[in-house]
């Protein structure tokens, strides 16, 4: 091995290990329990270590709850608010995005600064800010009020739960589409406007290719954190009506006496989002393939 291969190894080994210790064994524990068995008197989940000996049967159970019982609900209703808050996140962040990297100028710090300083406090505080916003003697009631409509916001609506997840994580939609929009070569789209383009269709037919993989990129980077999340729900509605996924994890965990169930549902949410990520990986190495071309 050369002196440089070693220096590279050398390098990447703390990053390596410090997966293998804060990822990798974690999930594998959480394999352990989902495919583990229960103690047939205290009702408790048993991890089985040996991967050999792993026992399918309650995944197996778990799953058939999510494609015909009470969890095909949660499931579907997790989908559907990831799906509608992922769409108002883009339609929030995209424009945004493209302003800071074609049209901010010297304002362009300022306006990231902005855009990053509320996420400097802790997301917890952050949704106890919108509970006492959006309580019936917050502001947002006392607004609507005054135009004669009642609505209470924290009353199990999903409107709410939608909007706390697009407050929550559309500044990591927002940065990732400014990075990948500020590398376009702009004189790409000003060419395609003098060969007749129109504005409208030099966006959709140069500025969308060129930024598709940052918008892959920014899809998948709030879409992980969505999925699992439970404190927006429990902060701003506490209702069954819009429980999600994360909610029936944390519920079987720390609530009940069947964390296995748990186990499996953590496992049944990563394979989803590994699929994904595993789409983005793979279609990531084909564009640059086809660029060294």
């Amino acid at each position: 091995m050369s002196s440089r291969n070693r220096l590279w190894v050398a390098l990447t080994a703390p990053g390596v290990a410090w997966l293998a210790v804060f990822f990798a064994l974690p999930f594998y524990a959480v394999a352990c329990v989902a495919f583990g068995s229960i103690d047939p008197i205290f009702r408790d989940a048993v991890p089985q270590w040996n991967p050999l000996n792993w026992d399918f049967t309650q995944a197996l159970n778990v799953l058939d709850s999510i494609v015909s019982g009470p969890l095909r609900g949660v499931v579907t209703r997790t989908l559907i608010y990831v799906v509608v808050a992922m769409a108002t996140s883009f339609a929030l962040g995209f424009p945004i995005a493209y302003y800071l990297a074609r049209h901010a100028g010297k304002r362009r710090l300022m306006l990231l600064t902005l855009i990053v300083l509320p996420f400097w406090v802790n997301y917890l505080m952050r949704m106890l800010a919108w509970v006492n916003l959006l309580s019936p003697s917050g502001f947002a009631q006392r607004a609507l009020s005054f135009f004669g409509i009642n609505y209470n916001w924290l009353d199990g609506s999903p409107i709410t739960v939608i909007l706390g997840l697009v407050y929550g994580y559309v500044p990591f939609l927002i940065l990732p589409l400014y990075a990948t929009l500020e590398r376009i070569d702009w004189r790409l789209v000003d060419a395609a406007r003098d060969l007749g383009a129109t504005s409208r269709q030099a966006f959709r037919l140069v500025t969308v290719p060129l930024a598709s993989a940052g918008l892959v990129a920014a899809g998948i980077l709030i879409a992980l954190p969505m999925f699992g999340d439970y404190y927006t729900n429990d902060l701003l509605s506490r209702s069954p009506n819009t429980e999600m996924l994360g909610n029936q994890i944390d519920f079987y965990i720390n609530n009940s006496s069947e964390p296995q169930n748990g186990a499996v549902l953590v496992m049944f949410l990563s394979g989803m989002l590994l699929i994904g990520l595993s789409w983005y990986l793979r279609n990531t190495a084909r564009i640059g393939r086809e660029r060294v071309r």
